[in-house]
């Protein structure tokens, strides 16, 4: 008897860009449908849709931050995130040295 338990979730993969692009192609043809594009490769169709949107996003047939847009803000995060470490550092070390000269 098979047990009533929850299946594994399935490990999280990665692709490349060029696949993404294929897989975005073959679903703005128009011969299958997301989910039969989706089925066919082993891929979730919630994913597949995302690819496509973000596909039109950067094509400019639909709104929303373009790929390019997403990685230029991540990086400007990350260096927000690294500039307030180094003034928050500054800080205690200036706090440090007026206790120290006194």
């Amino acid at each position: 008897m098979e047990s009533m338990g929850k299946k594994k979730p399935r490990p999280r993969r990665s692709f490349t860009p060029e696949f993404k692009a294929e897989i975005v192609e073959l679903c703005q043809r128009g011969d299958r449908s997301v989910g039969q594009v989706a089925k066919d490769f082993d891929l979730t169709e919630t994913a597949v849709r995302f690819w496509v949107q973000q596909a039109q996003t950067d094509a400019g047939e639909r709104d929303g931050l373009t790929s390019a847009e997403k990685e230029e803000l991540a990086r400007l995060r990350r260096e927000n995130r690294r500039l307030r470490e180094d003034v928050e550092i500054l800080k205690r070390a200036t706090a440090f040295f007026a206790v120290e000269t006194r």
